[in-house]
C-alpha cells in the first residue's frame, strides 16, 4: 500500500503537469504544430513499447526473487546484465528511428515531410528511456517505489520546460523546427530522470552495506555456474509477453479507428456526426476512465515484486493474503469512482471538456472502471506469480470480443456510440474474468463475494447521496463546478461511512493505509466503530467459552 500510495501521488502530479504543458505548448505551436508533433510521437511510442515495455516488470520479478533469498550478489548481477542488454537495445532502436525517419517520409507512413525533424530528435530519447526502464525495474524489485515516483515527476518537469522553451525558441526558424524543439523534451526528461535514479542507486548500495553482512554480499557457489545467457533468456521470457500485451493497446485503438466511425455511419449518422461521437469516446470518455483507475494502475506495479518475493520464499499464505488484499483494494476504490462518473457523467463532461454532449459516452464508459481496475490488479498478480503470458493471451481474446461487439452494437441505431462504449467495458470484463480464473487455478483465491456485495451496497447508497447533493446544490446556487466537486466529496464520505458501518472496511485493511491508517484506527476505536484490544480479548474469551 505504501508503494501504491507513492506511485499514485506521482501519477497524479505527472498528469497535472502534463495537462498544463499542453495548454502552453498548444499556444506556442498552434493546431498545425501540434499535428506535426503528434505525427512523430506514435513512432517514438511504438519503438519504446517494443524495446522497454516488459523490462521493468521482468527485472522487478527476478530481483525480488533474489532479494527474498538474500542472494544480493545475484540481484546486482541481474541488474548489470540487464543494463548492458538495454544499452544495446537502446542503441539499436535509436539508430533505427534516426535512419528510418527518411524512409517513413518517403513511403508516406508519415504524410507531412516537415515531421522528419521531430522523429529524428526523438531518436536519442529512446536510448535514455531504455536505461531508465532498467533502473526503475531493479529498484522496484527491492520494493522501493519512491525512486520511480520521483524520477517520473522530475522527468515530466524537465520534459515540459524543455518543450515550451525550445518550441518558442525555434519558432522563428519555422513550425517544423518548433515541433522538433518540443520533441526534444522527451530526451531532456529522460536524462533528468536517469540522474535522479543514479542518486537512488547510490542510496540503495549504501543501505545494502548496512543491512547485510559481508558474507551475505558474497556470490553464492551456484552463481558462478549460472551463465549470463540464462539470465537474459529469463528476462526475455518474462518481458516479451508484457511487451506484446502493451502493443495490443495501440493495436486495439487502431481497430477502433477503423471500425467505430464506419459502423456509426451504418447506424444512420453522418460522417461529421460519427467523427464527433468518436472524439467524445476516445478523446474524452476513455482518458477519464484511465484517470479513475490511477490507483489500481499503481497497485498493479507495487504488487508484482511483493508477490514475487513471497513466491520465492514459498510463503503460500502471504501470496494468498496479498492477492486478496489487492482485489479488495481494487473493488474498494473503483466502485466509488464508478458511481461518481456514472451519476455525474454530463456535469463532469461539461466541467472538464465544456462538452455536455460527451455525457452519454462517459456514462456508458463508466461501467469499465471496476472491470479495468480488476483487470490491472489481476494482471499484476499473475505477473508477480511468474505467469506474464496469461494476461497477454487474455488481452488478445478480449480484443477479439471487443471487435465483434464494436461491429455489432455500434451499428444499432438505438445504441450508436454507447455500443462502442459497452464493447470497451466488455473488453476489460472478459480479460479480468479469465485472469481471475487462472488466479484461482494457481493459488486457490476466488472472489470474496461477501466483500463485493458490501461494496455494491455502499455504492448504491452513495449513488443516491451524490444525486441528491448535486440536484440540491444546483437548484440552490446553479454552479456546476461547486455542485460536481461537492457531490463527489460528499458521496465518497457517505461510501466510506457505510462501508465502516456494514463491516466492508476492517481494522486490518485500515492498517495498510500509509500515514493515515494508524490515526484512523485510533479515532474509530474511540467512537466505537472498531473494538479496542481489551474488548477484542474479552470478545475472544466469550467466544471460546
Amino acid at each position: 500500500m505504501k508503494g501504491t500510495f507513492i506511485l499514485t501521488i506521482a501519477g497524479i502530479v505527472v498528469k497535472v503537469i502534463g495537462s498544463l504543458n499542453w495548454i502552453f505548448v498548444s499556444r506556442v505551436l498552434g493546431g498545425e504544430g501540434i499535428g506535426l508533433y503528434q505525427m512523430a510521437f506514435p513512432i517514438y511510442f511504438f519503438a519504446l513499447s517494443v524495446s522497454t515495455a516488459g523490462v521493468p516488470v521482468a527485472i522487478s520479478i527476478i530481483t525480488a526473487e533474489r532479494v527474498a533469498v538474500k542472494d544480493i550478489f545475484g540481484a546486482r548481477r541481474v541488474f548489470h546484465i540487464s543494463m548492458w542488454l538495454m544499452l544495446l537495445t537502446g542503441i539499436v532502436f535509436s539508430l533505427l528511428t534516426y535512419f528510418g525517419a527518411g524512409w517513413l517520409i518517403d513511403y508516406q507512413f508519415i504524410r507531412d515531410p516537415r515531421a522528419y525533424y521531430s522523429v529524428v530528435v526523438l531518436a536519442p530519447a529512446i536510448f535514455f528511456v531504455t536505461l531508465l526502464a532498467s533502473s526503475r525495474g531493479y529498484l522496484q524489485g527491492w520494493q522501493r517505489m519512491t525512486p520511480t515516483a520521483m524520477s517520473q515527476i522530475v522527468e515530466q518537469i524537465f520534459r515540459v520546460i524543455t518543450m515550451v522553451v525550445l518550441a518558442d525558441l525555434f519558432l522563428p526558424w519555422g513550425l517544423e523546427f518548433a515541433a522538433a524543439g518540443a520533441s526534444m523534451g522527451a530526451c531532456a526528461g529522460a536524462v533528468a530522470g536517469l540522474i535522479v535514479l543514479v542518486y537512488y542507486h547510490w542510496k540503495l548500495d549504501r543501505d545494502i552495506k548496512e543491512m547485510y553482512t559481508p558474507e551475505e554480499l558474497k556470490p553464492r557457489p551456484d552463481e558462478y555456474d549460472t551463465p549470463w545467457t540464462h539470465i537474459i533468456t529469463r528476462l526475455f521470457k518474462l518481458a516479451l509477453p508484457v511487451s506484446a500485451a502493451s502493443i495490443m493497446l495501440p493495436v486495439v485503438s487502431n481497430l477502433d479507428l477503423v471500425i467505430v466511425p464506419q459502423r456509426l455511419e451504418v447506424a444512420g449518422y453522418t460522417v461529421n456526426q460519427a467523427t464527433e461521437l468518436f472524439g467524445y469516446l476516445t478523446g474524452m470518455a476513455v482518458p477519464l476512465i484511465n484517470l479513475s483507475t490511477i490507483i489500481t494502475a499503481s497497485l498493479a506495479v507495487s504488487i508484482i515484486p511483493a508477490l514475487s518475493e513471497a513466491k520465492a520464499l514459498n510463503d503460500t499464505k502471504r501470496v494468498y493474503e496479498q492477492t486478496a488484499a489487492g482485489i479488495r483494494i481494487s473493488n474498494f476504490v473503483c466502485f466509488p469512482a464508478f458511481v461518481v462518473v456514472c451519476v455525474l457523467a454530463t456535469p463532469i463532461s461539461s466541467l472538464i471538456y465544456s462538452a455536455p454532449g460527451a455525457g452519454p459516452a462517459v456514462w456508458a464508459c463508466s461501467f469499465s472502471i471496476v472491470l479495468l481496475g480488476l483487470h490491472q490488479v489481476s494482471t499484476g498478480i499473475l505477473q508477480g506469480l511468474g505467469h506474464p503470458s496469461i494476461p497477454m493471451v487474455n488481452m488478445i481474446l478480449a480484443a477479439v470480443a471487443k471487435v465483434v461487439l464494436n461491429w455489432t452494437l455500434t451499428a444499432i441505431p438505438a445504441l450508436g456510440i454507447l455500443g462502442a462504449a459497452f464493447a470497451t467495458a466488455a473488453d476489460m470484463g472478459v480479460a479480468a474474468i479469465i485472469n481471475m480464473f487462472f488466479i484461482y487455478k494457481y493459488i486457490g483465491y476466488g472472489m470474496e463475494w461477501g466483500h463485493l456485495a458490501k461494496a455494491v451496497g455502499a455504492s448504491v447508497v452513495m449513488a443516491g447521496a451524490v444525486k441528491l447533493f448535486y440536484d440540491f446544490t444546483m437548484s440552490a446556487w446553479a454552479i456546476n463546478a461547486v455542485s460536481t466537486f461537492g457531490a463527489t466529496f460528499f458521496g465518497c464520505a457517505v461510501y466510506i461511512a457505510v462501508m465502516l458501518i456494514i463491516g466492508g472496511i476492517g481494522e486490518e485493511d485500515m492498517a495498510r493505509v500509509p500515514m493515515l491508517g494508524r490515526v484512523s484506527i485510533r479515532f474509530l476505536r474511540r467512537i466505537g466503530v472498531f473494538k479496542t484490544p481489551a474488548e477484542e480479548v474479552s470478545a475472544n474469551k466469550e467466544e471460546a467459552h
